[in-house]
């Protein structure tokens, strides 16, 4: 019985984790995006670094192994040593239920820097499915739905 509820538990945070992830592709639109009006300004790339976009304000990894790490360290021992072996597996848990979700919801991404043609310079984080150089032409579009800036390739 207790497998059962462990792989259920398991099964609800990849499945509660899996619906955690938002798009911040420069190529990739929600379907609220679709069809709208976007502005686009042309400008150069001034640089580019490696950045990594993270989800933050989510308690699911830790809360999910907090959960897990209690009820696996409680069928040790017994007594004392089985509720002080909950409260450790409990905090070991939830630690490496928040590092397991880090490392499942973080996402590789470039910080792009444009002098847009008009002089000003614009920062944008977005997904590195698309990579830019320094000195390239790019377009930057800014949605009048949403406030969202994307760099696209010229």
């Amino acid at each position: 019985m207790r497998v059962v509820k462990l792989i259920l538990a398991i099964s609800l945070i990849t499945f509660l984790l899996g619906a955690c992830t938002n798009n911040r592709s420069g190529r990739i639109y929600n379907e609220s995006d679709a069809l709208q009006v976007e502005d686009v300004e042309e400008g150069m790339v001034e640089s580019v670094e490696l950045a990594t976009i993270r989800k933050d304000g989510t308690i699911i990894g830790t809360a999910g192994g907090t959960i897990l790490g209690g009820i696996a360290a409680s069928t040790i021992g017994g007594g004392t040593g089985k509720q002080l072996a909950a409260v450790g597996g409990a905090i070991i848990g939830g630690l490496l239920g928040h590092y397991f979700e880090q490392g499942v919801t973080d996402r590789n991404a470039l910080k792009v820097v444009v002098r847009l043609d008009s002089g000003e310079k614009v920062v944008i984080i977005q997904e590195d499915d698309v990579l830019f150089q320094k000195g390239e032409r790019v377009n930057v579009f800014s949605s009048r739905n949403n406030n969202t800036k994307r760099v696209s390739k010229f």
